[in-house]
């Protein structure tokens, strides 16, 4: 019986790994969103609200989570972000788990991962996915996100390898500056390489 083959995606914020996410799906490759667990657990009785209240008194309420006042508590201090991730990495890690197991029939999946080499993520994956952009593009994208701005932006790409890093390490690299249509051909080839 062969193995389903895990696929690493990744790349750093405004790049388009969700809309490449979304690619494989609609080849039908099932994919794991680590950022839309994250969401899940914080949200409408989501299973990290009580750890998160208990370690940042006033970031939650019945709806979930205060995002704008969890991200006042631990931007730019490391040691309250480490605190956060010691609270959601081990139930993205169980999620990530049961989703393997539920496809594990399948011939690939994705695991969407933004930080998958700087948390070690790749070493369970037998092929890696750096989705790229230009950094013009990439600034484009980010800075026409509601609330983002220059700073918030420097400060997103502080806690993220490099472009350049990801790229190096990567299998399979996707541009996503040179249109749609390249990028969703690129996609297929890899698909139907698997």
């Amino acid at each position: 019986m062969s193995r389903t083959i895990i696929i690493g995606l990744t790349g750093s914020i405004g790049m388009g790994k969700s809309t490449i996410a979304g690619m494989f799906r609609k080849l039908g490759v099932p994919v794991f969103d680590a950022d839309a667990e994250v969401r899940r657990v914080q949200g409408p009785g989501g299973r990290a609200l009580a750890a998160i209240e208990a370690a940042f008194p006033g970031t939650t309420h019945a709806g979930g989570l205060h995002r704008e006042k969890l991200g006042a508590a631990v931007f730019g201090d490391h040691r309250k972000l480490r605190v956060l991730e010691q609270i959601l990495h081990p139930l993205v890690a169980e999620a990530q788990s049961a989703f393997l197991g539920a496809h594990r029939l399948k011939p690939a999946v994705v695991l969407d991962v933004p930080l998958l080499f700087e948390k070690d993520g790749w070493r369970r994956c037998h092929l890696t996915v750096v989705v790229s952009a230009p950094f013009r593009v990439q600034r484009a994208r980010v800075l026409a996100r509601p609330g983002m701005t220059p700073e918030k932006f420097a400060g997103i790409l502080k806690g993220q390898m490099p472009d350049r890093e990801k790229r190096g390490r990567a299998d399979v690299v996707i541009e996503t500056g040179r249109g749609r249509r390249h990028s969703w051909l690129a996609v297929k080839r890899l698909v139907a390489s698997l």
